[in-house]
């Protein structure tokens, strides 16, 4: 039971970095959600615009760094391999 071979590891990377980018999932239907509540919200009281934006994007911005950091994962794990 040696080391692994150089494919053995390339395909286990790739695989990996797929199952990573699974977590761009979940920002994907959060920022869904935030962007329908504020419509909601701005429907109820057109006078809260800009705060309502605010929080919005706020809170999107918040969301999408678990995207951003599966991504430099699955990155890595590809370009990086051991």
């Amino acid at each position: 039971m040696g080391e692994f071979n150089q494919y053995f590891v390339a395909g286990m990377a790739v695989l990996g970095a797929g199952i990573a980018m699974i977590a761009g999932l979940g920002p994907g239907i959060g920022e869904g959600i935030a962007a329908s509540k504020a419509c909601e919200a701005v429907g109820r009281n057109p006078d809260a615009e800009g705060k309502i934006r605010n929080m919005m994007v706020l809170g999107i911005a918040l969301s999408e760094t678990t995207g951003i950091y599966a991504l430099i994962i699955a990155l890595l794990l590809i370009f990086l391999k051991a």
